[in-house]
């Protein structure tokens, strides 16, 4: 492994445990964000023994998430013959927290994480083959989107899983977030710490195995894990989403090939502001997986199936 200054990286930059081996050729790498920031990302190159590169795929994953969670998904993107690099946003993951408090999910702005995930690109350089597709999840799906609406990075493809276009907050909580926020109240934590997630009440997937993996995890490496989302962070999510629905904001991005896999069962977002947005795609598809769960990439096969049959049917339309 590598800290992008050519030095080894110590084998603690990515948390390994039995049963969820790191993909082929992982490395941690160490990168710079704004005003200094320590961030973290995961570079997997392409498989190598004679299977064709076909490019990168930027996975963009979603709040409280961190890189050995998707260590599934980069092996099955390097089956299909892709290069594969995950992103600790700010605040998330090993990457430098925002406060003080570790736990809490904090952000001013969304242009903190695009901030993040440009220069991460960037870092990579030429070791990340083009053509580029992004694979992007509920959070990640906002971050790559304002990325995308504000020309900061380009896709030759894009498939969103259940992206984070809008939240089930009501009118009466959004102006009062709002106003807390006005007051000098952001970085407070917006919930209190609820009952504590077991497989039987999880909101995430129906696979008991793969919803034990972030827990099995964060028990490895504590620092891992992230609680509540602050008030800023709640203002900052509604105001990118704001931007998503302004006339024409994401006009240039209607050629570009799309999936949008909108889980039948999720209830972290809000279905409805998906399929609004989804509609903007002309060259997208929208699919719905029937019985999924928020995370349609850590469900059951048969539901994991279908998103990654509409992904290589995209892959297909866009000729990669």
């Amino acid at each position: 492994m590598s800290d992008g200054s050519g030095q080894p990286a110590p084998a603690s930059d990515l948390v390994l445990i039995a049963g969820n081996p790191a993909p082929a050729n992982a490395e941690a790498i160490w990168y710079e964000g704004k005003g200094g920031r320590k961030l973290r990302m995961m570079f997997a190159s392409e498989p190598k023994g004679g299977v064709k590169t076909r490019g990168t795929v930027f996975v963009c994953p979603g709040r409280t998430e961190f890189i050995e969670k998707y260590f599934e998904v980069a092996r099955d993107l390097q089956a299909r013959g892709f290069a594969v690099a995950i992103f600790d946003w700010p605040g998330q993951g090993l990457s430098e927290r925002m406060l003080q408090d570790p736990m809490a999910g904090h952000v001013r702005a969304f242009g903190v994480y695009v901030d993040a995930f440009v220069r991460g690109i960037a870092h990579l350089g030429r070791r990340a083959p083009r053509p580029h597709v992004i694979l992007a999840h509920s959070m990640g799906g906002a971050i790559s989107l304002e990325a995308l609406r504000t020309n900061r990075v380009e896709a030759t493809a894009v498939c969103f899983c259940s992206p984070m276009w809008d939240l089930p907050i009501l009118f009466f909580q959004r102006w009062y977030v709002r106003a807390l926020r006005l007051f000098g109240l952001g970085a407070r934590v917006a919930l209190p710490p609820g009952p504590e997630e077991t497989f039987a009440n999880n909101q995430l997937t129906h696979d008991e195995q793969r919803w034990r993996v972030q827990r099995d995890l964060v028990a490895a490496d504590p620092r891992l894990a992230l609680g509540q989302p602050t008030i800023g962070w709640i203002v900052a999510s509604l105001n990118v989403m704001r931007e998503f629905r302004e006339p024409g904001a994401l006009d240039h991005l209607r050629n570009v090939p799309a999936v949008i896999a909108i889980a039948g069962e999720d209830t972290v977002v809000r279905k409805s502001g998906q399929r609004r947005l989804a509609r903007r795609f002309k060259a997208g598809k929208t699919i719905t997986v029937a019985g999924a769960r928020h995370e349609i990439l850590m469900e059951t096969e048969d539901r994991r199936a279908q998103l990654f049959e509409a992904f290589d049917a995209m892959l297909k339309h866009a000729k990669i």
